[in-house]
């Protein structure tokens, strides 16, 4: 047997995001129906940035994704997140790929969210707002326009010329640079930020907003305000991640707001358990702090497509027969 090499320019080619939302929704039907298993990610946190080690199995595939996130990497012209997967026979353990996952974070990442907007947002959706314009910014607009027809793209960063990149590489959408208020006035909206004071203000949020929060991710990463919360119907990616890394982690820890107010999982609604959006005018949010299988799911997919042509990518003989 050999190992894969999918190095970052390999692993785009591979990228086709319908076929990353298929793969993303059948990891969650997964875990909706306890055929999948996760373990908490493990955060070794240092004084520029964090790691995470992310293993998962899911049915027919196992691996493991080691991440970072440092956010003071643009001016050495280098990725905030950047990450690698290393994915195993589940039979005998064998590697049999090692792969670039800076773009399969992004890509399933803009997938859950358009997932959870699909199944919390209101019904034919026309405004999607993008607080946050940097890498995931582009999957995010990638993935919601697979799923809804959409009239109006809103964009806002501090930066205007990542404003200006963002919507340079979408031509033929309907984008335009709005201030933080307007682009919070949306149908949907997703917040793709490192903040740690919460910016987006209750009083901003319209009747029936879904609100996929994405940029908290670790302890002390905080973007909405906690009033939001209050008053929505609030759904996680994973409970224990949640309420230790995501949205939701301030907020408890601060005692204004509880476990208990979660209405239930991603997962739990896809599979039925739950309902969705029962309410027209309710506000939803989705606190997605990232699955491990998320990524062994595309990463499944990845190498299924690479092995079908793999005389164009590069294989290794790393262990040896005994």
């Amino acid at each position: 047997m050999s190992t894969l090499l999918l190095r970052g320019n390999d692993v785009p080619k591979l990228l086709e995001m319908p076929e990353v939302i298929e793969a993303v929704e059948q990891a969650f039907k997964n875990l909706g129906h306890e055929q999948a298993q996760m373990p908490p990610k493990a955060y070794l946190v240092l004084a520029r940035g964090d790691f995470r080690a992310m293993p998962a199995a899911i049915p027919g595939a196992v691996g493991m994704k080691w991440v970072n996130v440092h956010p003071q990497n643009s001016p050495r012209g280098l990725p905030t997140v950047m990450a690698i997967i290393i994915y195993n026979d589940p039979d005998t353990g064998y590697p049999l790929a090692i792969m670039d996952a800076t773009h399969i974070t992004a890509y399933r990442t803009g997938a859950s969210a358009a997932i959870a907007s699909k199944c919390l947002a209101r019904h034919d959706p026309h405004t999607l707002g993008i607080v946050g314009a940097g890498r995931q910014a582009y999957t995010q607009i990638l993935a919601h326009v697979q799923v809804f027809d959409l009239k109006l793209i809103k964009i806002f960063d501090l930066s205007g010329a990542a404003v200006e990149k963002l919507i340079g590489s979408f031509p033929k959408y309907p984008i335009k640079a709005c201030s933080l208020e307007e682009t919070a006035a949306s149908d949907i909206v997703c917040t793709l930020t490192p903040a740690r004071v919460p910016f987006l203000k209750k009083e901003w949020i319209i009747p029936g907003t879904h609100i996929n929060a994405i940029g908290a991710d670790a302890e002390g990463k905080e973007e909405l305000d906690p009033a939001i919360l209050k008053e929505a119907i609030v759904v996680v990616d994973d409970l224990r991640q949640a309420s230790m890394a995501g949205e939701i982690n301030v907020p408890i820890s601060k005692g204004m707001f509880s476990v208990d107010e979660v209405y239930g999982t991603l997962s739990e609604i896809i599979v039925g358990r739950k309902q969705g959006r029962r309410d027209g005018s309710a506000i939803t949010i989705f606190d997605s702090t990232g699955l491990a299988i998320e990524d062994i799911a595309v990463a499944k997919h990845i190498y299924e497509k690479a092995k079908r042509e793999a005389a164009s990518y590069i294989s290794l003989d790393i262990i040896e027969a005994v």
